[in-house]
This record gives structure tokens, sequence and C-alpha cells, in this order.
């Protein structure tokens, strides 16, 4: 096996979202000689609270900002001297695909060609670029099928997210094929655990089984899926990118799998409630898959395997939140069967958002950043050491 990579300082897009903050915490807390600059614009599903667990950390920085912003991202790749990004920033939700896929393309297409674009410039500083794709982008698997979809399966999207994160996966194998940027991709399953925005089905659930309300099933409940714990793919992530080889893609994947109808009385179940009288079938979406299958072979022979029963996640995943039932806020948009955009809470402006940044500020001894002023004059960007706007330090 070839010689481990040893990355120096890391930028994580959209670490403060669910995958990619378990994915910075681990990092940060293992490799305490790895700098990690996180950059997010801090959307309605990701919460600075996120981060806490290695905000105090010495080798970790917060940056405000979106990866859109083309000044921000070559400012921060060329001043932090970034030799390796781990790209997790993206539009996730299928549903608000359907009603805002305008959304989806200017997040997950052009921001992904703004980092590759950014990436191309500085020639021989990017030593990893690993782009966090999905399942999804495989289409939907045969019912009947006993091998999952390999890496090298065709792309075949049925919702407009879905076509954006293909679309962001041929900038990126472009990029690596005529610039010889090191490009990694990964597709990974469903994921669950703490922190999850509640748009998502699992957290969803279970915040509307401790309320006492019904669980809104799309169609009969007989879609498949299959659920890998985030404590397992933030460790994924690690050996895919210390022994990843580039050019390559990895499936982030389980074989066990479960319908939406399972998930849904396995929930009832802890909750000791009637499963006939608290699952509602609610209209489908305008498509949904029936099937995800990935194959995982690829990535086990890295050294990574599943370690977290399907039991012992959902147990933990639900103590978590019943133990941090007001963790988001008001969510009670994203609880409706069919969310939309418009309905999820707004946390950029809000008074515990401000409270977060500035304990930020205090956990590290300030220094003065200069930034470019042309980008985004009215925005302010947390570095972790220092606030600053047009390169004031405040």
């Amino acid at each position: 096996m070839a010689t481990p990579y040893k990355p120096k300082n890391i930028l994580i897009t959209g670490a403060a979202g669910f995958i990619a903050s378990h994915v910075a915490t681990r990092i940060g807390k293992n490799y305490p000689d790895y700098k990690i600059i996180v950059l997010d614009k801090l959307d309605y599903c990701s919460n600075l609270k996120n981060l806490l667990p290695v905000s105090s950390s010495p080798n970790f920085k917060f940056v405000k900002g979106d990866i859109a912003s083309t000044d921000l991202v070559n400012f921060i790749l060329v001043t932090e001297n970034i030799d390796t990004v781990m790209h997790f920033a993206a539009q996730t939700h299928v549903d608000n695909s359907f009603g805002n896929s305008f959304e989806f393309t200017k997040n997950n297409i052009y921001g992904t060609h703004v980092l590759l674009e950014a990436c191309r410039q500085i020639t021989g500083q990017i030593k990893r670029f690993i782009h966090v794709s999905t399942d999804e982008v495989y289409g939907e698997t045969d019912e009947d099928a006993v091998v999952g979809n390999h890496e090298a399966s065709q792309l075949l999207p049925t919702n407009p997210y879905a076509a954006t994160k293909a679309g962001a996966e041929m900038l990126v194998m472009a990029y690596g094929r005529s610039y010889g940027l090191p490009v990694i991709t990964t597709r990974g399953n469903n994921v669950y655990g703490p922190n999850q925005f509640p748009e998502k089905l699992i957290p969803k659930f279970i915040l509307l089984a401790m309320r006492g309300k019904p669980l809104p099933i799309h169609g009969d409940g007989s879609n498949v899926r299959s659920y890998l714990f985030c404590e397992d793919v933030a460790e994924a992530f690690e050996v895919i990118l210390h022994c990843g080889e580039v050019g390559h893609v990895y499936n982030i994947g389980t074989k066990k799998e479960r319908t939406v109808m399972d998930v849904a009385k396995d929930i009832c179940k802890i909750f000791n409630l009637d499963a006939e009288k608290t699952i509602k079938f609610v209209d489908n979406r305008p498509f949904n898959d029936q099937r995800y299958f990935l194959d995982d072979e690829k990535l086990k022979g890295l050294g990574w395997s599943e370690r977290t029963h399907w039991e012992e996640g959902l147990r933990r995943t639900v103590e978590w939140y019943v133990a941090n039932s007001d963790y988001w806020g008001d969510v009670s948009g994203a609880l409706l069967p069919h969310p939309k955009a418009g309905m999820m809470p707004g946390n950029e402006g809000s008074e515990e958002i401000k409270g977060m940044l500035a304990q930020f500020i205090t956990q590290r001894q300030t220094k003065v950043v200069s930034a470019p002023a042309s980008e985004y004059p009215a925005k302010t960007v947390q570095n972790g050491a220092g606030l600053y706007t047009n390169g004031t330090v405040h």
C-alpha cells in the first residue's frame, strides 16, 4: 500500500452542517497537527453548535461565507496555504429541490465550480480535492438486484438534487483530467445521528414521536434505504483522506437495508407508540426512488468497515434528540409532511448565532486578518481567531 497522505492545512466546506461537522470534529481531535479551516454560510440546516467540540482547539478556524464568493475562496486558499479541500457544502434535501431547483444548481454546481477554479489557479499547492457526492446520482436500483451500484456504474439521477450533484461530479472529473487537479469523489448512503437537521426522515420522525404527532410516510412506505451512523461515516472520510487514491471514486455504504416503514415502526417501538395509529400515509414525492443500493467493497479494501449496528445507532440518536429537543429552535416547518424551503427557520441573524460567533472569538486570541473587500462589503467573516469585515477586526 502507498504511503498514507498527510495533509497540513485542510479547508472543509459546509462543516457547520451535519456530516461535515462530525468529520471536522473527528479530524481536528485526532490530528492536532492538522490545521482545520471551516467555510460555511450558515444556511438553515447549519448550526455553529455542531462545531463546539472542536471550536476551542488551536488548530481550528471558522470562516462565515459562501463557497460561491470567488474572492473569499481565493483569499482563504492563499492566506491559509490550503493543501487539502474536503467539499461537503451543498443543498441536499430532495423535497426542496422539486420546488426550488435553481438554488440547488447555484449551490451544488456553481459553488463547486468556484472551488475547482480557485484550486486550479494555485497549481501544485492543492494535493487533495475530496468531493462529497451522494448515492442518488446512480438513480434507482433494481428491486431484485443482489449486487449494488459500483463506482463505475452509470449515473442516472432522477430528481433535481441528484442531477445537480451528478453535474458537480462531472466538473470535478473534468478538472482532474484537464488540469491534473488531484480529485477524489465519494458517494454515500443515507447518514443519521446526532445534530442532523429534522427535515430528514429519522430526526423528523423522532421529534414528531416525542410530540405525540403522526409520522407522515410518503407513498406506501415500501421505499428501501440504507442508513449509516454519522460516526462511521466520519471514520470513512478519515480513511479516504489518508488512503484514498487520486482520481478514484469511493462508495460509502452498507448492505443492510430497511424500508421507510421499518424505520417508522422502530421509532414507534422505542417511544412505546402504536405504529398503526401513529403512522400516517401522505402523498408521495413527484418521483421517489424505490431503492438505493451500493457496493462498498472498494472502501473496505482501504480498511474501513461499518461499526455501529442500526439498533445501537438509532438508540443513541433518539437519546440525543430527547436530551436536545430545542437544539434547532422552531422547526415546525421542517416537520410538515412536505416542507418547503420558505418554511425553514433562518438562523443567520439570530441572537443565538451572534452569541456563538462571539463565543468563537473569545475562545481564541484575536489577530488581525486582512480580507479582500470587493466581493462582500456587507458581510462579516468569522475566522475563529477574530471577526473581520473588510479587513478590520472587531
